[in-house]
């Protein structure tokens, strides 16, 4: 029998999720999201927009992300989008989605893979102009998109003006965590 006991860690290492409060913003690491990529298959998007429609699975168009009552998205790609989930009920989201549109998109769980980080409060662009070339004071509400931050890889979503989620490597948790904590501070 082993004497160590496997138990579930965020992204960060610990055992809950890190919530800090920076000045005005708050910086949250959100565990409780399933996470998956959606990509049509060749001359399946008809099948797959119907299928979404009647699953209540948003779609939204480039450059944008999109809430349902259920699901959430953001485009990646033409025909691919990421598809949002509370992990308590789609733990196994891949699953799901699969059940919703079978042989007409290629899913792929990715919910271990990305860290979710959510930043809230006002004047996020002053922060977040420090780590991406991404004019938030611009974009509207529900702009999503693809950029680098810290040398990382990321996906940024602006929910509204005042709370933006950032998803980037899992493996590089720690490394984006503080390049966030920096950038607040540093604005204070």
């Amino acid at each position: 029998m082993p004497d160590f006991i496997l138990k579930p860690i965020t992204a960060l290492g610990r055992d809950a999720a890190e919530v800090e409060t920076i000045g005005p913003w708050t910086l949250t690491e959100k565990i409780d999201v399933a996470l998956a990529s959606l990509a049509v298959r060749r001359g399946r998007l008809a099948d797959v927009q119907a299928a979404a429609s009647a699953a209540g699975v948003p779609l939204p168009g480039p450059a944008a992300s999109a809430t349902g009552a259920l699901y959430g998205a953001f485009w990646v790609t033409p025909e691919m989008w990421f598809i949002e989930a509370p992990f308590a009920t789609h733990e196994d989201i891949r699953a799901a989605l699969l059940a919703v549109f079978g042989e007409a998109a290629s899913i792929t769980e990715q919910t271990d893979a990305w860290v979710r980080f959510d930043l809230s409060g006002p004047g996020l662009e002053r922060v977040l102009e420090r780590l991406s070339n991404f004019d938030l004071r611009a974009a509207p509400d529900g702009a999503a998109t693809r950029t680098v931050m810290e040398h990382l890889g990321c996906y940024l979503i602006k929910r509204s003006s005042a709370l933006v989620t950032i998803y980037g490597p899992r493996s590089s948790a720690g490394s984006l965590h503080h390049a966030l904590v920096v950038a607040a501070t540093s604005v204070l």
